[in-house]
């Protein structure tokens, strides 16, 4: 039976209650997460957790829980729902309210709802990599909030399914931003490219994560922006994402990106990734 976590509560999927006021389902006025959980552990959860009161924080919402609190419920559901490589979605809306554009009474209190789901690791895309289809960004200028407001990304994600690809790569005038649901790298004569965290991207969990390893491993990063032709011709291009981790893109457009198979510096960082997944504890 699944188990969910909703506004306060954990309680059986049957059960569950969501108003038709809320204001994420009329304005996508909320933030959310996902954690990714290994062998029932959940994997960067401090640092998902910050970002999610970084994204709050930006649209004036105030959480009704502590970080600790909130790891807490999401450890919680992993267990009660005996999750072994999945994630831990949470989500925060602006609470139940009649319809006004404008925020409601501070009185009304947001809305919390997690859960947590059994997810395995795509091991076909991570060992033989994807193709990507190009498509023009035109979602709005403060990517750097993981909101609700995915609808752009729903568009340009439909748009790379509807030509056979996994991933749209996203730009704006031919400057390449980042992926519909993923960030973008591309390697280079030995050296890494990748778009920098301003308000154009989402600064993901995993970019992160790939970014420390360069760090420590010596590899020279360069957070610039490139174009679509530039990314044409890398020697190798990998999208990253809490669920899809490292995953090699093998063309772009139909165009092979350098030999058309995942590249060995994306598989000695898929490598190095997959010793990064301890569980952490927030206090410890």
């Amino acid at each position: 039976m699944a188990i969910y976590f909703v506004d306060g509560q954990f309680t059986e999927k049957e059960n569950l209650k969501i108003s038709v006021e809320d204001r994420g389902y009329y304005f996508g006025d909320g933030v959310y997460e996902v954690i990714k959980v290994y062998e029932g552990e959940l994997f960067t959860a401090e640092e998902h957790l910050n970002r999610l009161v970084e994204s709050a924080m930006k649209i004036k919402l105030t959480i009704p829980f502590t970080q600790q609190q909130l790891f807490g419920i999401a450890k919680k559901l992993v267990q009660d729902n005996q999750i072994g490589t999945g994630h831990v979605y949470m989500q925060v809306t602006r609470g139940v309210a009649p319809r006004i554009h404008q925020f409601p009474d501070p009185t009304v209190a947001p809305v919390v709802i997690a859960y947590a789901v059994n997810n395995p690791r795509p091991e076909k895309a991570i060992g033989n990599g994807v193709p990507v289809k190009s498509v023009a960004d035109v979602r709005w200028l403060r990517c750097d909030i993981k909101s609700l407001n995915l609808l752009g990304n729903v568009l340009a994600k439909q748009e790379a399914f509807e030509a056979g690809c996994t991933e749209a790569v996203l730009h704006r005038d031919g400057v390449v931003t980042e992926g519909s649901s993923s960030n973008l790298f591309g390697v280079k004569d030995g050296k890494v490219y990748t778009h920098p965290a301003n308000n154009l991207i989402l600064n993901g969990i995993t970019r992160q994560v790939v970014l420390k390893l360069c760090r420590e491993q010596g590899i020279q990063v360069e957070e610039t922006p490139f174009t679509l032709d530039e990314a044409f011709a890398m020697d190798e291009f990998f999208l990253t994402s809490t669920t899809s981790e490292i995953t090699p893109i093998t063309s772009i457009d139909g165009r092979p990106i350098g030999t058309g198979k995942p590249g060995a510096f994306t598989v000695d960082l898929q490598k190095a990734f997959a010793t990064q997944f301890p569980a952490f504890v927030p206090g410890e």
